[in-house]
């Protein structure tokens, strides 16, 4: 059977990324022979322009666009959805504002397609920062093991049907990342060479509150899916190596911790579970 593969891309109000974002998943180098490719669009509680702006991006001859429009906003029932719409044998989640390089899908596909599970994903870079507080942020924030080892899929991860398997709908949990990530054994995740771009919410406030849900998504997984943990591999900070950042960056660690210190008061909270902070 040819294999087939499928990127779904979730997008709630997104009209403005949702065809950058198209262009360069539609720019990818040629896929191995014999496979095919689809996109679906996941289109969920939309008041803006999001599918009519999918609809009106071109699509190669080697790709096929599918554009569905969900009257209820949520990233999980959309996935939900897009799951029982993709026909791929390879699964590609793929958030709205993220840029992938044109060597990402390929890569991922090439490992991926095998009948083992296998989980996969590539190289983190997140796109230039206005703000200074983020700029400095983030410079700390790409140091810590998270960021710099291991296989962190946020903004874009891929499995197998194999790997798919291992859970029936998605969960109504925060961390859809965090969750899928972890129902792979560290041997089972891939990170591919090709890189793809991820943007950081500009200002404290925002990085406040995305922190803040950040934490609540890790907390709930550990909660819910406690035999989840033992696949997690990503290493301790020790004092020492706090140390080195601190010297190396003080802008950043400051701005590091002063975010860390704000996400444990009342500052900036949100009523919502769902926080994006732009």
């Amino acid at each position: 059977m040819t294999p087939r593969l499928s990127v779904l891309i979730p997008a709630h109000n997104e009209a403005d990324y949702i065809r950058s974002c198209l262009q360069a998943v539609f720019a990818s180098d040629p896929l191995p022979a014999g496979m095919t490719a689809e996109v679906l669009v996941l289109a969920n509680g939309c008041t803006d322009a999001t599918a009519a702006h999918a609809r009106r991006t071109a699509v190669p001859i080697s790709w096929e666009l599918q554009v569905l429009e969900l009257p209820e906003g949520g990233k999980l029932g959309a996935l939900n959805a897009g799951d029982a719409a993709a026909r791929g044998d390879i699964l590609i989640y793929l958030d709205a504002d993220v840029q992938i390089s044109p060597e990402l899908i390929t890569q991922i596909a090439a490992a991926l397609d095998s009948g083992a599970p296998g989980y996969a994903s590539g190289r983190p870079r997140v796109s230039p920062a206005r703000s200074l507080v983020t700029r400095a942020y983030a410079r700390f924030w790409m140091r810590l093991p998270f960021f710099s080892s291991g296989v962190p899929g946020f903004g874009i991860f891929a499995m197998n049907r194999a790997g798919r398997q291992r859970w029936g709908g998605w969960p109504d949990i925060i961390a859809d990342d965090i969750f899928a990530r972890l129902n792979f054994t560290p041997q089972e995740r891939v990170q591919v060479a090709a890189s793809y771009s991820w943007p950081m919410v500009e200002g404290f406030r925002n990085l406040v509150k995305v922190r803040r849900r950040q934490n609540a998504g890790v907390a709930e997984v550990a909660k819910i899916y406690p035999h989840l943990m033992l696949n997690e591999d990503t290493p301790r900070v020790g004092a020492s190596r706090v140390l080195r950042l601190l010297l190396r960056d003080p802008a950043g660690f400051l701005a590091y911790a002063a975010v860390a210190l704000a996400v444990k008061t009342p500052l900036f909270a949100s009523r919502t579970r769902w926080t994006r902070g732009r």
